[in-house]
């Protein structure tokens, strides 16, 4: 007798909440072909996603599309964690695209549509319970980018980026998917549970040759995604080739999707022992060398994408961790988790701040020009500029900008407590050098211009304060506010853990 398998609709309501914003943008682009209520709609729907997530993932864990012990869906704190992070990051990168949608950059219905799409691979990826989920979720967050990277009109240097974006994840989801093909035939499963359990059991498939093929795949398939060295020449130029806003989201949401995928299956699939000195060697080299070309660069994006490429060697420290903490105590382990969840969280808020308020001090639909042109940004415009500089200086790991700070101690905290001091010495030794950029770039913000740029005034005289002003000033004030309350660390760490 067949049985019958029952569908958990609560669990999947924030996947109904994604994936309905996008289809109600494409019928309201298409009945009322009005721009302004587009983006309503997509902004709504945002924020209706991000409220569904929090709501669903405060109860009780939630499985669904399960064969016995097996589930391909699991929602419980940090599925709702990622669900609302990713949400709340398309509600912000609206927020910053719409000076360059009103210049008639990009068409409005197709940009909102393929934002809403991309959000739904990211709600959908915190839940995935099997390879197959994951993968199908990491690809709907990274294709539809492929396009909004190259959807400025007009501009070869965004068609280049597109073209640059599409080969390498093309390469990295072949890998990922020859990996998980491997893994499958070792173990005979695909949900990551299984996995983990298949392989904890009968300790002769570890070290099988079939079986470190397919570790090593899924391992750099991710790490393409994730930007990480020697896997990271894709994202300065992808990066500084797209729109303002779609630069933004690639450096934080698309980095999210790459980090969640990469902890799911190290932390419930493949051997510790064997993906530990893997990822601990990919932080060392991505921290450093995302650090010391940093310094090197003079155009904005860059700085940011170099600066977003080292942040990633810190999220995978506490990964790399976990070969040494696999003798030790569970609690180890999963605060080597947290700490991982942790950082990307405060990463992607901080990034978007700094990307808002890049996008705040330039002209509407420009790219991200030169550290020069962002010279005494702060004198002509100093709300704008002084959330830029509050982004730049939580990033650095600073006061006032705790949440960063916050971060960097939760992940050094792991790291000694796991038993790699040896890389908790290089995060500090990395997190000092990456002090000097960023200091660079925020002291510049209020050194003399050589030439002065006049303010953006009304008729009236009054200065004109443009939407991305406000985003970027709402963003950097509101991560500051809710880590000096208390609140955002300990909810991070207790959904992160859970």
């Amino acid at each position: 007798m067949n049985a019958v398998q029952s569908v958990d609709s609560v669990a999947l309501l924030p996947a109904y909440l994604a994936a309905g914003t996008a289809v109600l943008v494409l019928i309201t682009d298409l009945l009322l072909a009005r721009p302004r209520a587009t983006l309503v709609v997509a902004a709504l729907g945002a924020l209706g996603t991000a409220v569904g997530a929090a709501l669903v993932g405060a109860g009780a864990e939630r499985r669904t599309f399960c064969v016995g012990a097996d589930c391909s869906w699991i929602f419980g704190g940090r599925a709702a964690l990622v669900g609302a992070v990713v949400a709340l990051l398309t509600l912000g990168v609206l927020g910053l695209s719409v000076p360059a949608l009103r210049a008639g950059r990009s068409p409005v219905g197709e940009y909102c549509f393929l934002l809403a799409c991309s959000m739904t691979g990211g709600v959908v990826l915190g839940a995935a319970g099997d390879l197959i989920t994951l993968i199908v979720a990491l690809e709907t967050l990274t294709l539809p980018l492929y396009v909004l990277v190259g959807l400025r009109r007009g501009s070869l240097a965004s068609a280049e980026a597109a073209v640059t974006f599409f080969v390498v994840s093309v390469v990295a989801t072949t890998l990922t998917l020859l990996g998980a093909a491997l893994l499958y035939a070792v173990t005979g499963g695909l949900h990551l549970d299984r996995l983990g359990a298949v392989l904890a059991e009968r300790p002769e498939l570890r070290n099988l040759p079939l079986t470190v093929a397919a570790v090593a795949l899924v391992l750099v398939g991710l790490a393409f995604k994730v930007a990480a060295v020697p896997f990271h020449a894709w994202a300065p130029a992808t990066y500084d080739g797209a729109p303002l806003p779609v630069a933004a989201y690639l450096s934080t949401a698309s980095k999210l999707g790459g980090v969640v995928a990469l902890l799911a299956v190290v932390q419930r699939a493949l051997p510790a022992d064997q993906t530990g000195p893997v990822l601990a060697l990919l932080a060392v080299l991505t921290m450093t060398v995302g650090n010391l070309v940093a310094l090197r660069q003079r155009r904005t994006v860059r700085l940011l994408a170099w600066s977003s490429v080292a942040q990633a060697g810190y999220i995978l420290a506490p990964l790399g961790a976990l070969a040494l903490a696999a003798g030790r105590t569970g609690e180890a382990r999963d605060a080597a988790y947290a700490a991982a969840v942790a950082y990307a969280v405060f990463f992607v808020v901080l990034e978007l701040a700094a990307f808002a308020g890049v996008t705040a001090l330039r002209p509407a639909g420009a790219d991200g020009g030169t550290l020069d042109d962002l010279r005494g940004a702060a004198r002509r415009h100093p709300w704008r500029g002084a959330a830029l500089g509050l982004a730049l200086v939580g990033l650095a790991g600073l006061p006032p900008g705790l949440a960063g700070l916050f971060a960097k101690v939760t992940v050094v905290r792991a790291l000694l407590d796991g038993g790699a001091a040896w890389l908790a010495l290089v995060v500090a030794v990395n997190a000092v050098i990456g002090l000097a950029y960023y200091l660079r770039v925020t002291a510049g913000l209020w050194a003399p211009a050589a030439t002065p740029t006049p303010a953006p005034t009304l008729s009236g005289g009054a200065v004109a304060v443009p939407l991305v002003g406000v985003v970027a000033v709402v963003l950097a004030v509101a991560t500051v506010a809710a880590v000096v309350l208390g609140v955002a660390p300990q909810l991070v760490l207790d959904l992160a853990g859970r």
